[in-house]
């Protein structure tokens, strides 16, 4: 139950932002409060922001009530920085504006940009932004700033730290500073004098204490985000770049980043990666010290352990299989302008270490292909511990430093640790040109006693770090609620003290994301651990790090997989005390009738989980007799089916060209509305009925045979409204293949025949068997068990027959039909056009996106591939029946595709969504392939 005070300003904040992005609701609150650490904190209130004005207000109000407030960006720390049980703060969809300028020499980002989106954008300039987490790919701009993160190239040069410009940020109080405008800053100076001369006065305290100078200076050479950059109040004596440079790390703790500017930092054109393995850590160690001094961009080490953790997955090369123990293993990159230049590299930094002993010889490989492999190796590690934990564990990554010429040592402490406390599946592995280090074990807090072995282990490893070594406790993760107890260990009594200063200066009420960084509690570390009970065997290695969310479609309406994983364990639990009831009920909408099951999810999760599945699961789980028997019904009697499919659509059609859009829009929601949603809702861009399909026997003698199996979509849904070629997909595809030399077999009976994909999507999973094996056994017939390719138009239906049908059928979808069997069987004629192009969820599984956009520009002068656009959450019915997944999916396709004539898919129901949303009419690429091409024609010898 909500207090008073937080149901005041949950009442306030109505006045401030729409009310449903305002929650108070107990599942939404556990699964919006979710981060990729080992902690679990449930916020009182959780309210999605869109812009700046908001935070500002929200500030005020709990600055008004004495109430904390937390941000959250992209929820992948690590540490436990970004979790709450007060007020927590969320990034909306609308914070990814950006700015190049000074000829690509800076960049500004609004906190909401993924890292590597950065990246993409400066790409065509030779140029990155510097920090390379390995999270880059999930982590938003907001997190990575806040904690400094770093990575594998950019070491302690090229982190937020030294690569900041300018930023903007939003104080305690309300109050706007941007570094980058005058007129802000002069503003400041008069609201906030204190902080401007507290700064001053600290700094010049500092500077007048040489020892504590040189020990901020000291602890700084290596990576260190321990506590808040004190390095700040003795780089600079500008206030404003100590403001910058403090907000760097602090966590959220100062303040709001709502906009940064970084200085860019030049991305190599030219490559080279090896894998160098030395019989023990040691020799590996005294390598790394010899590399510092050589051309080398990443020195990542990887003990046994980890070796062995991946050795046996898919895709991992010999070198690293069954190897002697004690092996260590170095990943080294060097990167150059040139090609020669980058040979002259790799010599030097090979002859630098020839004379130690190594396992096998140095040998780099600039081809991209073969060093992506030698990466994923690396980035292999920390999922593989999380994949095998026990159930009801959770995964825990440590992360620290130690100055470079102590490697070896400490490295070796750290291993007799993991004996000491019987740590025995833990790995060690990390950036080891910085001394930087992370440990991966895993972690049951549901008794004392572990609670109590994790609490001395990591007492023993502090007191190892900064005693021993005077090393970093955290080095690029982030200090959090993690280290928190630990920060004045590390840094002594006179710098602890002037962070609690800064804390004071920035928040004197101490409202912002209180308990991280500082907190006097000595056992905060310990205390509100996440449990992990055991929920489905499909997600339970689930580490909830959120990189699955960038694709997710329901990411900005509902629920994403981490979200449906958390609040599924959730129901778990309290299933097991009894209730749960009310639970379930709630959890229906957000995390299954909004997934669009499209497995996009398991390419980004680091342990291959498919949510997609799970929801499927959950809804046969849930199907009841009725819906049985409805279902056996339409699987027995499909062709009726599809009739009454055509009818519909043909009924539909015409009084859409009677009444116009407006009209039809209308009523159409007006009887969604009276159905209580339960009605699917009817859209401008539904298409007319297709004509019916025709068996067609494929008698000649033309060795080129095919057979067409045209999906049960292409089959039912015509031409949409309005377009000039009205001719059915199925005629197409037949024009295409016929105009390539191809003699085309469309099998009998067709008009029944189903890949039993609309039934698997709702959990129909016998009804979906059915189907499958009616057309195993059909198009085994048609091909001559498989010695006649099959082409599907459909993406979508073709995956489920490869997932479900005998490998004795050779399958295809259209764009790799096209490029293997007909490219050199057709003239291509460029069409002077700019047009779009959508892979499907399903062609992106396929690896296909790429070979997608090389058949369109064979057709068209330009091709456009929509940014960040993954599944466009249409997923069959979804778009008809949950018809804001697919409005919320395609969320800025409109403008970003404004120019194109035309779009192009190879799914039919996915064109439906992206011509509503998109504006521009979209159908099948096989349209465009028949409208470019032209038959080659044979000439005869006279």
């Amino acid at each position: 139950m909500l207090t008073k005070e937080y149901k005041a300003f949950a009442n306030a904040m109505k006045h401030v932002v729409p009310e449903d992005r305002i929650t108070t609701d107990p599942l939404y609150t556990l699964a919006y409060g979710t981060d990729a650490s080992f902690y679990r904190m449930v916020p009182k209130v959780v309210i999605t922001v869109e812009e700046e004005i908001e935070v500002v207000r929200i500030l005020r109000e709990a600055r008004a009530r004495n109430l904390s407030v937390t941000f959250r960006a992209a929820g992948t720390s690590l540490s436990g920085q970004a979790v709450t049980d007060s007020i927590l703060v969320r990034l909306g969809p609308s914070w990814k504006r950006y700015a190049i300028f000074d000829q690509a020499g800076k960049i500004r980002l609004q906190p909401g940009v993924i890292g590597s989106w950065a990246n993409s954008w400066l790409a065509q300039f030779g140029k990155k932004i510097g920090p390379d987490p390995a999270s880059i790919d999930t982590a938003q701009i907001g997190g990575i700033v806040a904690n400094n993160a770093s990575g594998m190239c950019c070491g302690v040069s090229e982190n937020s730290y030294k690569t900041i410009a300018d930023v903007r940020v939003v104080f305690h109080d309300g109050t706007v500073l941007d570094t980058e405008d005058d007129a802000s800053r002069s503003r400041f100076e008069t609201e906030h004098p204190e902080i401007i001369q507290g700064l001053c006065a600290m700094r010049e305290s500092v500077m007048a204490n040489e020892a504590l100078a040189d020990r901020i200076r000291h602890k700084f050479k290596i990576k260190n985000t321990t506590g808040y950059s004190l390095n700040a109040l003795v780089d600079f004596d500008d206030p404003y770049e100590m403001i910058k440079h403090l907000l760097v790390g602090s966590e959220g703790t100062l303040g709001f980043i709502s906009s940064v500017t970084y200085n860019t930092v030049v991305e190599h054109p030219h490559k080279a990666s090896a894998l160098l393995l030395f019989p023990d850590i040691e020799t590996a160690c005294k390598a790394t010290v010899i590399l510092k001094q050589q051309p080398v961009a990443a020195v990542e080490l990887m003990d046994r352990a980890a070796l062995r953790s991946v050795e046996e997955k898919e895709g991992m090369p010999d070198a690293i299989k069954g190897l002697a123990e004690g092996v260590t293993a170095l990943l080294v990159e060097t990167r150059a302008e040139t090609r020669e230049t980058l040979n002259d590299q790799i010599t030097a930094i090979t002859t630098s270490v020839a004379a130690l002993n190594q396992v096998a010889p140095t040998l780099f490989t600039p081809d991209p292909v073969e060093f992506t492999k030698l990466w994923a190796i690396r980035k292999g590690l920390f999922p593989a511990v999380g994949a095998v934990r026990e159930t009801g564990t959770t995964v825990i990554i440590e992360d620290v430093a130690f100055p470079i010429e102590t490697l070896a040592p400490a490295t070796l402490e750290l291993q007799e640790l993991f004996k000491k406390y019987d740590y025995n599946e833990a790995i060690i592995f990390g950036h080891a040109l910085e001394g930087n280090l992370h440990f991966v074990f895993t972690q049951a807090f549901e008794e004392q006693a572990e609670i109590d072995r994790y609490q001395k282990f990591m007492d023993d490893v502090a007191k190892m770090v900064v005693e021993t070594y005077d090393g970093s406790l955290k080095a690029e993760h982030g200090t959090g609620r993690n280290m928190a107890p630990y920060v004045e260990m590390e840094w002594g009594k006179e710098a602890y003290r002037l962070m609690k200063e800064i804390k004071a200066l920035f928040d004197p009420e101490g409202i912002l994301n209180p308990g991280v960084i500082l907190n006097d509690d000595q056992h905060a570390h310990i205390k509100n651990l996440k449990p992990m009970p055991a929920a489905d065997e499909i997600v339970d290695t689930c580490i909830e790090c959120g990189f699955c969310e960038p694709v997710c479609p329901s990411r900005n309406i509902t629920f994403t997989p981490r979200h449906r994983i958390t609040g599924w364990r959730e129901a778990k639990r309290l299933e097991k005390e009894g209730g749960g009831r009310k639970w379930k009920k709630a959890y229906q909408y957000p995390a299954i009738e909004t997934c669009a099951a499209d497995g996009l999810c398991s390419l980004r999760c680091p342990v291959g989980i498919n949510t997609g599945t799970f929801t499927k699961k959950q809804r046969a789980e849930a199907v009841g007799k009725i819906g049985f028997r409805v279902a056996d019904t339409l699987a027995d009697h499909y062709g009726g089916t599809t009739r009454t499919i055509r009818v519909g659509l043909k009924g539909a059609h015409m009084v859409h060209k009677l009444a116009g859009d407006g009209v039809m829009e209308a009523v159409a929601m007006h009887a969604r509305r009276l159905s209580l949603h339960s009605l699917p809702l009817w859209n401008r861009a539904l298409p007319d009925a297709s004509k019916k399909m025709k068996t067609i026997k494929g008698k000649s003698n033309n060795p080129l045979k095919v057979v067409y199996f045209p999906s049960c979509i292409s089959r039912s849904f015509g031409a949409a409204k309005g377009v000039e070629d009205k001719r059915p997909l199925g005629d197409v595809t037949v024009s295409v293949l016929k105009k390539a030399g191809y003699d085309v077999i469309i099998p009998d009976g067709i008009g029944d025949l189903c890949c039993g994909l609309p039934f698997a999507s709702k959990g129909y999973t016998h009804q979906a068997d059915k189907k499958a094996a009616e057309l195993e056994k059909c198009l085994l017939s048609a091909s001559k068990s498989g010695e006649y390719p099959v082409l599907v138009d459909t993406s979508p239906c073709l995956y489920h027959m490869k997932e479900t049908l005998t490998e004795s059928l050779s399958l295809y979808e259209p764009v790799a039909f096209i490029l293997e069997f007909l490219k050199n069987r057709l003239i291509f004629n460029q069409v002077d056009e700019k047009v779009a192009i959508h892979a499907t969820c399903t062609t992106i599984k396929l690896g296909l996106e790429g070979k997608l956009k090389e058949l369109a520009e064979l057709c068209a002068a330009r091709v456009l591939v929509p940014e960040n656009i993954n599944c466009c959450g249409f997923a069959g019915d979804r778009g008809f029946n949950v018809p804001e997944l697919n409005e919320a999916a395609l969320d800025g396709l409109k403008d970003q595709v404004a120019g194109c004539s035309e779009g192009f898919s190879t799914s039919r129901t996915c064109e439906i969504g992206l011509t509503l949303h998109g504006g521009i009419n979209y159908s099948s690429i096989l349209y465009l392939v028949d409208r470019c091409t032209e038959e080659i024609v044979q000439t005869r010898e006279m």
